[in-house]
């Protein structure tokens, strides 16, 4: 059983927490030490963001996380790196690498999904890379002991997500709404909806991102999905809170996962 299934099994229905970060912003050590403060907080299943030069699914918050770990230089391999580091101390809690195709499509499918796993990543999501295109990585990935996540968006067809849920392992990621994350409009009742189609469909958890800023959306996400996902509001914690941001984060992921429990 991998991580990330162990981990929705341990929860037994109870709502899991997945914070996201990106890697390299501030710096390497400062991301290590948010890992590791999201975990002791509530966290259950980490997303580390892999800086790209054109991160288009992305509002501005993250786009500026993104540009300040690429002016430190950080690559897919220090993101790599990262997670081994996390892996010292923690060999438990699931990571999941979110980003786009072209770092990974650089280094080589093969090459990466080795190295991920080597590394101790348990699932990646391509951004840009859908269903049409993703078997040649997703084969990769499953040979390596990896899961694939998919998006499904509000727009998603059935047929579409029946496609989804042949290749989809882990779990599956519902985009609330239309737009970049970090967007404001958050309509609980149409997400409620669209989960119900999706459960016709996909028998994996799902966990909803985009558009959950604090306890209040985060319980009412949690009231409808398998898991919550937040980006933006805690990328923005960090940048608001040089010199304390492990703390600050922690805080905040506390808070969430006592409104969602």
């Amino acid at each position: 059983m991998s991580r990330i299934q162990t981990t929705f099994s341990r929860l037994n229905g109870q709502k899991a927490l997945i914070p996201y970060i990106t890697v390299g912003d501030p710096d390497t050590a400062t991301t290590l030490a948010l890992m590791k403060s999201l975990v002791a907080n509530g966290a259950d299943i980490l997303e580390l963001g892999v800086p790209f030069s054109d991160p288009m699914a992305d509002g501005p918050t993250i786009q500026r996380a993104a540009e300040r770990a690429l002016a430190n230089r950080v690559s897919l391999s220090d993101v790599l790196d990262v997670v081994s580091a996390f892996r010292q101390s923690d060999q438990e809690t699931p990571v999941v690498l979110m980003g786009y195709l072209n770092p990974v499509h650089k280094m080589g499918y093969a090459q990466f999904a080795r190295a991920a796993a080597a590394a101790g990543v348990d699932g990646v999501l391509t951004v840009d890379n859908p269903v049409e295109t993703i078997e040649p990585l997703q084969r990769e990935l499953q040979a390596n002991g990896m899961d694939a996540i998919f998006l499904v968006a509000p727009t998603t067809t059935e047929a579409r997500m029946q496609e989804i849920g042949k290749l989809a392992s882990g779990f599956v990621y519902y985009v609330s709404l239309k737009g970049v994350t970090g967007s404001a409009r958050l309509d609980t009742d149409e997400v409620a909806a669209k989960i119900a189609v999706l459960r016709r469909h996909i028998s994996l958890p799902i966990g909803v991102g985009f558009g959950i800023s604090d306890a209040q959306s985060a319980a009412k996400i949690g009231a409808v999905a398998d898991a919550v996902i937040v980006g933006s509001r805690i990328v923005k914690e960090i940048e608001d809170n040089r010199g304390r941001e492990a703390e600050a984060v922690g805080a905040l992921a506390k808070t969430l996962k006592e409104a969602i429990s």
